[in-house]
């Protein structure tokens, strides 16, 4: 559980400086130029993802904590709130009319994930992970109404088929992960058993 609570620190303490810090990443382009802040940045998220797949994995399956056991309908409720998700992602790169009505779709897609994991899953491990994630992204959305306008993520140019990708590649991305990705990445099926 320690490699899990330390990557967590590391990734989302690293994606919280706009929240917790804002004028430290100023402060930190300044000295260290806008490349060398971007490699840091990158080195720490890297390092903390890292550890949070290898400690979420030792401790799922190395003497697990259960807290409950939640009913199985809530596999059914979990998969339904996936759905939106992967399109959500692919918006927040692929400027359309889907981007602009969600306005932060990395953010509620981030949010829809945590939740729905955190209802199909009752393990100490999975309350700090997903628990983690839905908090931060609570914060780092109501932090993005008081920040100034930021440049969105670099994307694809706006086109009025970048929605149409977005549905049907991130309804593409669902199936493959339902299908047997997320049995291959995570070990576990979502809609097994």
């Amino acid at each position: 559980m320690t490699l899990l609570i330390a990557g967590l620190v590391l990734f989302l303490g690293i994606h919280s400086i706009a929240i917790a810090a804002p004028d430290l990443r100023a402060a930190a382009v300044a000295r260290l130029g806008l490349n060398g802040w971007k490699g840091l940045y990158s080195l720490v998220a890297i390092t903390g993802f890292v550890l949070i797949c290898i400690g979420y994995g030792e401790a799922r399956v190395s003497n697990p904590v259960w807290l409950w056991q939640p009913p199985k309908a809530m596999r059914h409720i979990a998969l339904l709130l996936m759905l939106p998700v992967f399109p959500l992602l692919l918006a927040a790169y692929l400027p359309g009319r889907i981007r602009t009505k969600a306005k932060h779709p990395m953010l509620l897609a981030t949010k829809l994930w945590a939740l729905s994991h955190l209802l199909a899953n009752g393990g100490l491990h999975d309350v700090l992970l997903f628990g983690a994630f839905l908090t931060w992204a609570v914060a780092d959305r109501i932090s993005v109404k008081r920040r100034a306008v930021v440049t969105p993520p670099p994307g694809a140019p706006a086109s009025r088929w970048n929605d149409l990708m977005v549905v049907l590649g991130g309804l593409a991305l669902y199936v493959l992960f339902v299908g047997g990705l997320h049995k291959m990445l995570v070990g576990i099926s979502p809609i097994a058993g």
